[in-house]
């Protein structure tokens, strides 16, 4: 299990992190997710053990992160910008993670090879961005972590691949065990993957759930009224409400059957819950309409 626990961190005087803490369930996989600047590569680089936080803590099973050679042994990571030394091939940067990571798997290198059919004496650095995510993956997946720390895993790669490496993840979460944490902004796809999410602005995480309990506990109905009404009741919870002729489409922090019982009571015409996406929710939970995408008049 991964926690972070009051963690603040300070770059020249600004504020990169504030008190943040997240909980990561062993075996899950959880995803971060956030606006630009929200902190969500800081707090990654502290889980990875690049950074050490001013105040808070960190513990992978329940022992501290920070130079602790043995447990991070058991993380593997893949950055956004992926680090590898220059001119390096692919089979010199697996002699390299050889070195650091003892459970490392020449056989699964071997197998994996087949998956993503890259030369392996080719210098990485010769490579499309595409090809070198794939050599993360195939170097990340051989080392046999237990924790797997992913910040926009998939940036790069065509669809097949994508499906091909959520593939192999999965199916490394579901017969190994392992825990997996991926940031990214590619919320439909988080939301086919992660059983556990967390929402993250401004150092700090606002809200974290199961993925099940997040849609849950918002709904967005679309409701007819009686002729008489034209306008949403005033005393209703909404968090945001837009219509098209008669129908309103309404945006409730609520389930779906509560939101039924309050709108019974004006004797709607029509009453149709509709499930949420993960961007639909991630958008009213960071402030609404506020946030969503605006129209500039030039």
């Amino acid at each position: 299990m991964i926690e972070v626990n009051g963690v603040i961190k300070r770059f020249d005087g600004s504020l990169a992190l504030d008190e943040a803490t997240l909980s990561v369930p062993e075996g899950s996989v959880y995803g971060l997710v956030g606006p630009n600047g929200a902190g969500k590569s800081t707090l990654i680089r502290h889980l990875m053990g690049v950074y050490r936080q001013d105040a808070g803590t960190i513990t992978v099973d329940g022992k501290p992160v920070w130079e602790d050679t043995a447990l991070k042994a058991r993380i593997a990571a893949i950055p956004d910008d992926w680090y590898y030394f220059l001119q390096a091939t692919a089979r010199e940067m697996m002699r390299f993670y050889r070195g650091f990571y003892p459970n490392f798997s020449m056989e699964r290198y071997e197998k994996l090879k087949e998956v993503f059919q890259i030369d392996e004496k080719r210098s990485i650095r010769h490579l499309s961005k595409g090809m070198q995510k794939q050599v993360a993956f195939w170097l990340a997946l051989s080392c046999m972590p237990d924790y797997l720390i992913l910040d926009e895993p998939v940036d790069g790669l065509d669809p097949v691949m994508r499906r091909q490496v959520w593939s192999l993840v999965l199916g490394d979460v579901a017969q190994r065990g392992t825990t997996v944490l991926v940031s990214s902004h590619n919320l439909r796809e988080l939301e086919d993957v992660c059983d556990h999410v967390g929402i993250m602005d401004h150092g700090r995480v606002l809200l974290e759930r199961s993925l099940a309990q997040l849609q849950d506990n918002m709904v967005k109905l679309q409701v007819v009224f009686p002729d008489a009404m034209t306008q949403v009741p005033p005393e209703l919870p909404v968090l945001h409400a837009s219509r098209v002729g008669r129908v309103h489409t309404l945006i409730m922090r609520m389930n779906a059957q509560e939101a039924a019982e309050r709108l019974a009571a004006y004797s709607p015409m029509l009453v149709d819950a509709v499930p949420l996406t993960l961007e639909e929710i991630f958008i009213y939970e960071l402030g609404g309409v506020d946030y969503a995408v605006k129209d500039i008049v030039l």
